[in-house]
C-alpha cells in the first residue's frame, strides 16, 4: 500500500483512508470482516465522525475491534466533530471537549490519532478551539489535529491562536468536482472553473504542508451520483477509464483514486464502500502511476478545458 508522509510531524499514513459513514446499517460480524479485510490489504486509517450512524458507527467499529482483538496502536483512527445535524455548526470548547469523551466512549478506546473540524463554525471563537486542543492534547486524548471544508483564511485563524500544527484539510475531490485545481489552470479567464471558491486551497495545503483527505472521489456532485459507470453523462471519462484500467490490470475504480494519487500534493483519498471486492479494487489503485498525458486526458474527458 502506498503511503504519505504528515510533513509536520512526519507521520507516515496510508494513501488510501477507508471511510466509516456506511458501516451503521452493518451488523457486527459485516463490520469485523470489514475491519480485517481493511487490515489485510493495509487499510489501517479508518475515518469517522459523530454524526455517522447517529454514533453507530463508532460503536460498531469499536465493540468489532474488541472482539477481533485488534491492538489499538495497530489502527489510525480519526473522528470529526462540530456539525449538529439540521440544527447548527459548534466549535465552541466545551462542545469538542464533550464531543471527544463522546467518540472515545463509543469507540471505547483511550484516544484519538486524529480529530478534525467537521465544517467550520460562523461563530468560531478561535481562542476556545486553541484551549480544547491543548486540554486534548496534554490529557492524551488526541494526537494529531485538522480541519474539514475549510477555506485557508478560516484555517489561518485557528493558526493564529492553536499550537498543535493543523495537519489535515478533509475537502471534495474527484475528476469530475475538482475545482480546487480547475481556478489554477483557468486563471485569468471568464469560466465557470475560473472562480476561486475557495480562496486556493490547494497551493494553501502545499504550501503549509497540510494534508488534503479527498472525500467523495466517485462523486460528480454533491452526493448528487457517481460517475464511474455512468456511460450516459460521463462517456468519455468512462470510455478512458476503462482503456486506462486495461493498461493496468486494474479497474476504472482504482484508476479514478490513482488520478487523485498522481497529484503531487500527496492527497490522501477517503473512501466510503464497505464491499469487500470494491476495497480490493480500490487497495489495486496503489500500484498505479499513472503518466502525465493519462492524468492530464482524464481531466479532459470530465469536462475541463486546459486554455
Amino acid at each position: 500500500m502506498k503511503t504519505i508522509t504528515l510533513k509536520q510531524t512526519s507521520t507516515v499514513v496510508p494513501a488510501i483512508a477507508m471511510g466509516c459513514m456506511r458501516i451503521a446499517d452493518k451488523n457486527i460480524t459485516e463490520v469485523e470482516n470489514y475491519i480485517r479485510h481493511c487490515m489485510d490489504v493495509g487499510l489501517n486509517f479508518f475515518d469517522h465522525a459523530d454524526i455517522y450512524g447517529g454514533g453507530a458507527c463508532e460503536e460498531k467499529f469499536g465493540t468489532a475491534m474488541r472482539n477481533l482483538g485488534t491492538p489499538r496502536e495497530a489502527v489510525f483512527i480519526q473522528s470529526k466533530c462540530s456539525i449538529v445535524p439540521g440544527v447548527m455548526y459548534n466549535m465552541s470548547k466545551d462542545y469538542i471537549l464533550n464531543a471527544v469523551d463522546g467518540i472515545l466512549s463509543r469507540l471505547g478506546c483511550g484516544y484519538l490519532d486524529s480529530l478534525l473540524m467537521h465544517r467550520p463554525d460562523a461563530l468560531v471563537e478561535p481562542e476556545e478551539v486553541a484551549e480544547a486542543f491543548d486540554i486534548l492534547q496534554s490529557s492524551g486524548k488526541v494526537r494529531h489535529f485538522g480541519v474539514s471544508n475549510h477555506k485557508p483564511m478560516q484555517i489561518e485563524l485557528l493558526r493564529r491562536y492553536v499550537r498543535q500544527p493543523l495537519e489535515f484539510n478533509q475537502l471534495q475531490l474527484s475528476i469530475p468536482v475538482c475545482g480546487m485545481i480547475a481556478n489554477g489552470l483557468e486563471v485569468n479567464m471568464k469560466t465557470e472553473d475560473s472562480l476561486d471558491r475557495d480562496g486556493s486551497v490547494l497551493d494553501y495545503c502545499r504550501l503549509h504542508d497540510i494534508t488534503i483527505q479527498a472525500w467523495s472521489p466517485f462523486q460528480h456532485g454533491f452526493f448528487s451520483g457517481v460517475f464511474v459507470g455512468d456511460y450516459e453523462r460521463f462517456g468519455d471519462l468512462n470510455h478512458a477509464l476503462q482503456r486506462m484500467a486495461d493498461i493496468y490490470s486494474v479497474t476504472p475504480t482504482a484508476i479514478a483514486v490513482a488520478w487523485i494519487m498522481r497529484h503531487p500534493a500527496q492527497i490522501q483519498t477517503v473512501v466510503g464502500t464497505t464491499s469487500l471486492n470494491r476495497i480490493d479494487e480500490i487497495a489495486a489503485a496503489s500500484r498505479v502511476t499513472l503518466t502525465r498525458e493519462e492524468w492530464y486526458e482524464l481531466y479532459l474527458k470530465a469536462g475541463h478545458m486546459l486554455p
